[in-house]
């Protein structure tokens, strides 16, 4: 008996990136001390005010089937959000509640690709996209965004792309490079969907992580909102990743579509997590900063550790809670050094290769972990580094 090939073909007969970071759980498990680079999770968990809401809803009995689509009270919350932020009128009509950003983003796919089609994704890109492409039996073409232009990708390269293809997936704020795209890049973006008549895919889950620059939807872009699907969550914004929150923002009739497809798949969020996400979004953009701040911090203190030394450069960190480390210089792969720094150093990064050509000879650190333990970190980086570049 057989697999499916769409199955079987998530990964595209490779990795999945996250072999290092495994490897570092393993070794943790097993009671080796390692500093955990590697993984986007708040070392701050979700505020015990939203989970008092979570579990006064639970026992208040808010524990059945929810509707599909969301509860309207939640869809009016993001609506509201979505509207204040970008200007760009937004109702219920144009959002629809799903489990978490990554259900969004198959969602999405599945909404605007049919199989055999070409889905379009920036390189350096967050580990799940072309196996999320994969997934709805789309095929993944990845358009390089190259670290000596900060990692923005160029107008010739998407134009380059484009022709034969029905998709673009963008990310900005950017996991994993931390880029968050220009006025420029995001009419350049918007100029390569209007011209080949692409369906954008637009995963903002860092919005509230912006450190330099703005953040641009570009659904908010002249002529886009029709054409543009938003993919954002409380995972990033309210320390919530695991409560499995999210929503899709675009056109009433492809929300209605992806309607059908939730009935037939994820079936709707849970009730009280649903509560508990519209007491969330009610505490405003103060709360979000709050979960933010720390990521703010952290940004400058991965420049200061790196300061005085030239081996490891860091990209520039313009949003999101990730440094991208440029560690060419050693004349090794990402992949090589993260794996002789997790076996001499016991830090876990990810290599950069793990999210496409753009990344290699980079690493990613998720700056996760508390103040000490991340310059400590850097600073051994930087020595290990060190060692490894020719006298």
């Amino acid at each position: 008996m057989k697999l499916s090939h769409r199955i079987s073909n998530i990964t595209g007969g490779g990795s999945d990136g996250w072999a290092v970071h495994y490897r570092a759980l393993a070794l943790r498990a097993a009671g080796v001390p390692v500093i955990l680079l590697s993984m986007g999770e708040h070392d701050t968990r979700t505020d015990p005010s939203i989970l008092d809401a979570m579990h006064d809803a639970a026992r208040a009995g808010n524990t059945g089937y929810s509707p599909v689509v969301g509860f309207d009270s939640l869809r009016d919350a993001v609506a509201d959000r979505i509207q204040t932020r970008t200007g760009v009128p937004t109702g219920r009509d144009n959002v629809i509640i799903v489990p978490g950003g990554q259900a969004a983003l198959f969602a999405t796919h599945h909404a605007v690709c049919d199989p055999g089609d070409t889905a379009l994704f920036i390189d350096p890109y967050y580990a799940t996209y072309p196996g999320t492409i994969r997934a709805v039996g789309a095929t993944p073409r990845a358009v390089l965004a190259h670290a000596d232009n900060g990692f923005q990708p160029r107008r010739a390269d998407l134009a380059a792309a484009a022709p034969d293809a029905k998709s673009l997936m963008i990310n900005s704020p950017n996991n994993p490079t931390g880029a968050v795209y220009t006025p420029q890049t995001m009419d350049d973006i918007a100029d390569t969907c209007r011209d080949h008549d692409l369906w954008l895919i637009s995963d903002e889950v860092y919005d509230t992580q912006v450190w330099e620059g703005r953040h641009i939807s570009p659904r908010a872009l002249s002529d886009m909102a029709d054409r543009t699907l938003v993919v954002n969550s409380l995972s990033k914004s309210h320390a919530m990743t695991g409560s499995r929150v999210g929503w899709v923002c675009g056109p009433p009739d492809v929300i209605h579509a992806i309607h059908n497809l939730a009935t037939h798949n994820t079936y709707g969020v849970a009730g009280f997590v649903q509560d508990a996400a519209v007491f969330a979004l009610a505490q405003g953009t103060a709360a979000e900063e709050a979960v933010a701040a720390p990521f703010r911090r952290r940004r400058q203190l991965v420049l200061d550790a790196l300061a005085g030394q030239n081996v490891v450069r860091a990209a520039p960190i313009s949003g999101a809670m990730y440094a991208m480390l440029d560690i060419r210089a050693t004349g090794l792969t990402g992949d090589a050094f993260a794996e002789a720094l997790l076996d001499a150093e016991r830090i876990g990064t990810m290599p950069g290769e793990s999210f496409g050509a753009g990344g290699a000879g980079h690493i990613r650190v998720a700056m996760t972990v508390a103040d000490d333990l991340l310059v400590d970190a850097l600073r051994r980086i930087a020595t290990f580094a060190a060692s490894r570049c020719a006298p």
